[in-house]
């Protein structure tokens, strides 16, 4: 595939997110920047979730982890559906109920200011980071295909990217988001599906001989019971999968900016729930893209594995014997993916410093829209500094990496959540941020310290271990006044 064919793909796509922007702009104002107004239809919110919760990452990354975990990962998305509902009918009430613009204002009326901020500043360097390593995906993606031939560097690649992705929320925010979303998740169940269609078509298979290969090829094994120690094992991976996607989705702003953009809490409750489901169904398409992509590899001549398995879609997708239009499905569903996810990270990291941070509380207030447009702009630039640097220092797949730094960061979080509405103990306010920064120190110490004695693989329940310090430090912070 040439540069410019890719370049053609990547005008019309940023051409239609500007078309949308412009339309939710119109009559924009600070409500619309932070939670579009609360007038949002469920459906197109659950539609748009698929979307948000499917980025660059998993689009190269899901595919390509096939080759070595199998269907693994599917276990973790059953956890998903689970976390979901605990997300609906726990979380989405009392968040209504109280009215929040951001979620973390709960950690202030429960614990106090300092809490509040460490709630925020977790929030910040989760999302920063997460967003980036996903991002940075598609920009490595984007130099193998497009800049490096034309011989431009990787960072004049993220500053591109990163001006794109700016210019289209800067003004209308999260009801921008809403709608790229929608556009996102059709045009990425499409590529998925239109890929599996061709790339099968191509081996000689179709639709009805390509299930029987898939159910019959080793990489399509869901389930492992064998080995507990392993980071694989059933039960690790599905408690986690419950856990990670209440923290981060039901924690987390960017998630949650969406979903109390619907007119009342039990709209946003169904929204939760379908989403869960077509999210599992969107999950299983690319595991089967994934074991397909091997199968070409496998009866292809001159084809190998990529040293990285983020590699495998690019390659297989760009390699000669495929018909252009697998190339352009494959730059057509990963920039899709890449900008939305990308642009709804930066517009809640604007709103969560903004208000949560900086204390501008008050969206329809003057200052606050100047104050939220220099912050977005900052954002954009520090995000574009932290994926120049994972360039530089990553060697893993980037979908493990992602869930490796969110256990870290989202642990101090969930812990807060949970001892807040577990326990009605008081706590000594300032004693929080030391709790939240020793809480990842201390789940750091005990993984490595279970792999030198017993070799246990920690894997996503690193999430459970950090939260759980977490809460029993605020319990042994807690005010022994309010105990009486």
């Amino acid at each position: 595939m040439t540069p410019a064919i890719v370049i053609t793909v990547i005008a019309g796509y940023f051409a239609l997110l500007l078309i949308i922007s412009r339309m939710a702009s119109r009559k924009a104002d600070g409500s619309s920047f932070v939670n579009a107004g609360r007038r949002t239809p469920w459906p197109v919110v659950a539609f748009g979730m698929i979307g948000a919760a499917i980025s660059g990452v998993t689009f190269v990354s899901v595919p390509g982890m096939v080759a070595a975990g199998s269907y693994a990962y599917l276990q973790m998305v059953l956890g998903f559906i689970v976390g979901y509902a605990v997300i609906a009918f726990a979380l989405i009430p009392m968040f209504y109920r109280r009215g929040l613009i951001s979620i973390y204002g709960y950690l202030e009326s429960r614990y106090g200011r300092s809490a509040y901020r460490s709630g925020a500043w977790f929030f910040l360097l989760s999302k920063m980071s997460g967003a980036a390593v996903r991002f940075f995906v598609v920009c490595v993606v984007l130099q193998e295909l497009v800049f490096g031939p034309l011989g431009i560097p990787f960072i004049f690649n993220v500053i591109v990217t990163i001006a794109l992705i700016w210019l289209y929320t800067a003004r209308s925010g999260v009801k921008a988001v809403i709608w790229t979303d929608t556009l996102k998740s059709f045009c990425l169940i499409m590529s998925v599906i239109l890929c599996i269609y061709f790339i099968a078509r191509g081996m000689g298979n179709d639709l009805s001989s390509l299930a029987g290969a898939v159910a019959d090829h080793p990489t399509s094994r869901v389930f492992f019971f064998d080995d507990p120690m392993a980071s694989g094992y059933f039960w690790k991976q599905f408690v986690a999968g419950i856990f990670l996607a209440i923290a981060m989705t039901g924690l987390d702003q960017d998630m949650m900016q969406r979903t109390l953009a619907c007119p009342d809490y039990r709209q946003s409750q169904k929204n939760m729930l379908v989403s869960s489901l077509l999210q599992f169904v969107v999950v299983a398409l690319f595991l089967v893209l994934g074991t397909v992509l091997v199968m070409f590899v496998e009866n292809t001549d001159g084809v190998g594995m990529p040293a990285r398995s983020d590699s495998l879609f690019s390659v297989v997708a760009t390699h000669g014997s495929m018909p252009v239009i697998v190339g352009v499905l494959f730059i057509l569903g990963l920039i899709s993916a890449a900008y939305s996810a990308a642009g709804s990270a930066l517009t809640s990291l604007t709103t969560s410093y903004t208000i949560d941070i900086m204390g501008h509380n008050d969206p329809s207030h003057p200052r606050h829209v100047t104050v939220r447009r220099r912050v977005h702009l900052v954002m954009s630039c520090v995000m574009g500094l932290v994926i120049i640097a994972f360039y530089y220092i990553s060697n893993s797949d980037a979908i493990s990496a992602v869930y490796t730094l969110a256990s870290y960061t989202y642990g101090p979080i969930l812990g807060l959540f949970v001892f807040g509405m577990i326990s009605r103990r008081r706590v000594r306010d300032r004693w929080v941020p030391l709790v939240c920064v020793l809480a990842p120190v201390m789940a750091w110490m005990t993984t490595r310290l279970l792999d030198h004695l017993t070799g246990y693989q920690t894997g996503f329940e690193l999430l459970l271990i950090n939260a759980g310090y977490t809460i029993a430090g605020l319990w042994l912070a807690r005010d022994a006044r309010s105990n009486k």
